[in-house]
């Protein structure tokens, strides 16, 4: 229980815990609303305080701002009337000044007005042969201009007629020079100088049996048949219009894996990709640099490096010759190594075979001769042990049976009587 004295009368209350509780939550919520209600309003007279005292000083800025302005104002309109007196006066001297000059001018245009006068008639003369001289060479520059003109306008259709057959010539060489076409053009190629070529082998590659082919397969074959050079060829072309465009690197790594599987000396790619890129554009390009014995070239030069490579493996093909010879010997040799070593092979797997009969049988006969032994022995065993037997039945008597059998003895003794 707890005592609340009233301030007043001095009376003593007696509360439960609970209620003094309450009431004290009472006073001090009244004391808490009453002091924040006061701080409210300190807030709001200081923030009030405050804003006046921004505006204020921002009034007067302000004003000096204003003040300041109006100054410069002031002392550029000033600047502007004095510029606009002095280009007042500075005009009315140039007009002055003009006035007196174009005076000046007539009077001497009246001066030489009067000088011409007398010579008119003479001027007048010199004047219609200047006039007609610069006429007629008028009219020769016209004449030379037209001629010139037709002779631009004719050379000019020339281009585009030229311009318009190589675009006709490029259409018609890209319709699947894109592919068929451009192989058409190159076998078409190969067969108008196929003359040149007695023995040579040109022909589609259609064997697609290990996963990939190339376009065409060219072999050459001398006289007595040895193939002294062959080459893998790839045609490669796309039109202008091509969304995609394809460069000559993309299709380098499977014509290199075409070449070696088909057994291919040399690769080339005949393309018309990238018509832009003068390194294409000036020849023979050689790319063993990233691929062995590889080449790519324009169709035109298409001939050419057949041409090129069949002389130069030509010039190496008695070399060839001596090697494949020198390596058909050494392939008689190894050959003829070859028999003598799986001669040398079955001699020794047959003795091994042999002599290990040979020991199994001598092994047998051991055996036999051990277990011939062993019978020996029994049966010397046995002799013995039958001449014992002998012995012992030689040596036998009725008395020795009947020794310790009394009755039969007695038996016996009975029948003997």
């Amino acid at each position: 229980m707890n005592e609340i004295k009233c301030p007043k009368c001095g009376a003593v209350f007696q509360i439960d815990e609970a209620n003094y509780a309450s009431i004290v939550k009472q006073v001090r919520d009244h004391e808490f609303y009453d002091e924040l209600h006061q701080r409210e309003n300190e807030m709001k007279d200081q923030l009030n305080s405050a804003v006046e005292l921004t505006r204020a000083k921002t009034i007067n800025d302000n004003k000096e701002k204003v003040a300041e302005l109006e100054q410069t104002i002031i002392s550029l309109q000033a600047k502007i009337d004095s510029q606009e007196t002095e280009a007042r006066l500075s005009t009315k001297e140039a007009l002055d000044k003009v006035q007196n000059e174009l005076a000046k001018k007539d009077l001497q245009i009246r001066e030489l007005q009067s000088q011409l006068s007398g010579k008119d008639t003479e001027s007048r003369l010199l004047v219609s042969e200047a006039v007609s001289k610069k006429d007629q060479e008028i009219m020769e520059l016209k004449t030379r201009s037209e001629a010139m003109k037709d002779s631009y306008e004719t050379k000019l259709q020339g281009k585009d007629q030229e311009i318009a057959f190589y675009k006709d010539l490029k259409a018609r060489h890209s319709t699947k020079m894109i592919g068929e076409d451009l192989e058409q053009h190159c076998f078409y190629e190969f067969n108008r100088v196929r003359p040149l070529f007695r023995n040579a082998y040109f022909e589609k590659d259609n064997d697609a049996s290990q996963g990939s082919k190339g376009d065409f397969i060219f072999r050459d074959y001398d006289d007595d048949g040895t193939e002294f050079i062959s080459i893998m060829f790839e045609m490669k072309n796309e039109r202008d219009e091509t969304a995609t465009k394809h460069k000559n690197e993309d299709f380098l790594d499977k014509l290199d894996k075409d070449r070696k599987t088909k057994n291919c000396e040399y690769a080339v790619l005949v393309s018309l990709l990238e018509m832009d890129n003068d390194l294409y554009n000036e020849g023979i390009v050689d790319m063993s640099h990233r691929y062995p014995k590889m080449y790519v070239v324009r169709p035109q030069n298409f001939i050419p490096i057949i041409t090129l490579l069949r002389n130069a493996a030509m010039n190496s093909l008695s070399y060839k010759k001596q090697l494949i010879v020198a390596q058909n010997q050494d392939m008689d040799f190894k050959n003829f190594e070859q028999n003598m070593n799986d001669f040398k092979d079955a001699f020794s797997r047959n003795y091994e075979l042999a002599s290990r009969k040979f020991q199994d049988a001598i092994d047998d006969i051991d055996k036999t001769i051990k277990a011939l032994e062993k019978t020996k022995a029994d049966l010397l065993s046995s002799d013995r042990n039958l001449r014992l037997a002998n012995d012992k039945a030689q040596d036998l008597t009725v008395r020795k049976l009947t020794k310790n059998a009394p009755s039969i003895a007695a038996k016996i003794s009975q029948e003997n009587d």
